[in-house]
């Protein structure tokens, strides 16, 4: 095969973590991406100006302490982070959770993490569509929705098929316009404070620490609106089996990416926030653009349009490119390891998961349809698959190095997952009711998909481990061993 060699020095350059082989898989993906593409990845996945579009509905519910909310996700999140960086050290494999509680816990508990997480993943781009198709709705009035969301899913899909060289290009154009408005922002925002042009306008800390209006309920509230703001930082670990870096590529750039779209975030909100004026909220009609009516305040209409077109942009392709990326890799790994049908697990000459990248977006396109208008259903849904996701992530930590390593370095196995799963818990058990219901009948699902793989003999597979790898020899086929 042409692309031998290029695995196999890409695999001894891999001395830092082990090589995909040393799992029984073969190196199908293209092993070319480094740990600053990861980053970057992570970065356009979490949308450095996420914040602009959902900046008076956080202003409303945080009485102003927007920037208080992301710094609460950051110290909340951290947890999350560490423990996906820990299992990424293990277990450097496309499939995210679902092969790091497969491999940490149980091959059962991981089809459950894995099942549960699809369904952040196969919504989220559905979600980005849906957001970007009416927001073009808003730019282009009388146009179909449809003929919006089937442009968005097209360019994606073949920038996504082209290969990983494509993704990473696209990735850094998109992030670099990202930034250079956030820079632009920052100039505005500072020259209108400083200028005095805008009334009750000035400097002030109270959007980040307002001791007479920080309450108990009003941080549980910021929990619940930051953990979420931040999903994304975890698709990171779903381009592993494709990281040419040594020593925990995944781990260390879900961090980096992490602590920088923090910032990013931080920044902007509380220069939001001080153009906002003291005032107590955003009026229901105001809410949805509140942002956009800060910088047009601040500077013109021109640049609040430009703002508005920057942030469909940022959406519909490269926020929604990086969520078809990571729900391809998913689908491919449970397909690999028999879990799912076969065909996804298809790769093409440009060492892309084909077959799962198509259904993505067929699914996209249906599901476009199906939920239009329904922006509220589809995010309650993505944050129940996270959530139970990443809960099964924590609990796979604590066994895999505590019970399974007898690991001594409690803080991070130990204290580190612990608390992460209590907050990921409490953000779960407070999450909307349909939500819940909605999650309970996608695990359901699940629970039928799994009953027939057991029926056919495709359950539970016994999957390659580090204690197991010098064992298996020549009975193991894509890291799933043969029944002994």
């Amino acid at each position: 095969m042409a692309t031998s060699d290029t695995n196999a020095s890409a695999g001894a350059g891999l001395d830092g973590q082990r090589s995909l082989e040393s799992f029984g898989y073969k190196q199908e993906l293209n092993r070319s991406v480094a740990t600053v593409d990861l980053v970057v990845y992570g970065l356009v996945f979490m949308v450095p100006i996420a914040p602009w579009a959902i900046f008076g509905t956080v202003y409303n519910s945080a009485s102003g302490m927007v920037p208080l909310v992301y710094l609460v996700g950051l110290v909340a999140m951290i947890f999350t982070a560490l423990a996906y960086s820990q299992m990424a050290k293990s277990f450097p494999l496309a499939g995210s959770v679902f092969s790091y509680v497969g491999r940490g816990i149980h091959p059962a508990a991981g089809f459950f993490a894995g099942w549960a997480i699809l369904l952040d993943y196969l919504l989220v781009p559905t979600l980005l569509y849906v957001f970007a198709a009416e927001s073009m709705i808003g730019l282009f009035p009388g146009t179909p929705r449809w003929l919006w969301a089937v442009i968005f899913v097209l360019v994606n899909t073949v920038i996504n098929l082209a290969g990983v060289g494509s993704l990473k290009l696209a990735n850094r154009v998109f992030l670099v316009i990202e930034l250079v408005f956030v820079a632009i922002f920052v100039v505005i925002a500072v020259r209108a404070i400083n200028g005095q042009s805008l009334p009750d306008v000035g400097w002030s800390i109270s959007p980040v620490w307002d001791p007479s209006v920080v309450s108990a309920p009003l941080l549980a509230t910021a929990l619940s609106i930051a953990v979420l703001s931040f999903l994304g930082f975890d698709g990171i670990s779903t381009l592993a089996e494709e990281s040419t870096g040594k020593r925990n590529p995944a781990g260390r750039a879900m961090l980096i990416a992490l602590f920088v779209v923090a910032t990013l975030f931080v920044v902007q909100t509380w220069l939001a926030s001080l153009l906002a004026g003291g005032r107590e909220s955003f009026s229901d009609d105001e809410t949805g653009n509140a942002f956009f009516t800060l910088v047009q305040a601040a500077a013109n209409t021109g640049w609040m349009n430009a703002f508005f077109v920057v942030n469909v942009l940022a959406v519909g392709f490269a926020n929604a490119m990086a969520a078809q990326a990571a729900t391809s890799r998913l689908l491919f790994s449970m397909s690999r390891d028999r879990q799912l049908p076969g065909f996804l697990s298809r790769i093409s000459s440009r060492q892309v998961p084909m077959a799962a990248l198509l259904t993505v977006s067929a699914l996209s396109l249906v599901l476009v349809l199906f939920f239009v208008g329904q922006i509220g259903l589809i995010s309650s849904l993505v944050n129940f698959g996270a959530l139970f996701g990443f809960c099964l992530l924590h609990l796979s930590v604590l066994w895999y190095y505590l019970v399974r390593q007898k690991s001594k370095n409690y803080l991070l196995h130990l204290v580190v997952p612990t608390l992460g799963f209590l907050i990921i818990a409490y953000v779960l058990i407070n999450a909307d009711a349909l939500a819940k219901i909605g999650g309970a009948v996608w695990l359901a699902i699940g629970a039928v998909i799994f009953g027939i793989n057991v029926f056919r003999g495709r359950g539970v597979p016994e999957l390659a481990t580090e204690q197991e790898i010098d064992t298996i020899g020549e009975g193991s086929v894509g890291g799933v061993t043969e029944p002994r």
